[in-house]
């Protein structure tokens, strides 16, 4: 069973920063992908941003240059850098990771709320 929690959501205002954290621990031998999902009240999930072990990101247009993703593979944990952040960021924040066997695992979610 892989694990991953998931940290470092919560309120902030128009303009604001948050950074989110997601560490992998249990049963995954190695990871490909890593990257995070957001969903909205009332919307489906939706990509946001992934990385894969050689540092290779992709980011959904919406957050495109205000999102940085990384990760750090000794520590199997990925990271968000959220800057310039909007009311309609708002979401809860799944992490995942997919292993080169191809399994892919979730998060439990962290919430981020931007709000003045």
């Amino acid at each position: 069973q892989v694990q991953l929690v998931e940290s470092g959501g919560g309120l902030v205002q128009p303009g604001g920063s948050l950074r989110l954290s997601c560490a992998a621990s249990g049963g995954i031998f190695s990871i490909n992908l890593m990257g995070w999902y957001r969903q909205a009240p009332g919307k489906e999930r939706e990509f946001v941003a992934n990385i894969n072990d050689i540092g290779i990101t992709n980011y959904a247009d919406s957050v495109k240059g205000r999102f940085t993703i990384s990760r750090d593979n000794a520590k199997r944990t990925v990271y968000l850098q959220m800057n310039s952040l909007k009311p309609e960021d708002t979401a809860v924040y799944y992490c995942y990771v997919i292993s080169w066997g191809g399994n892919r695992s979730w998060g439990q979610g962290t919430q981020v709320t931007v709000s003045s």
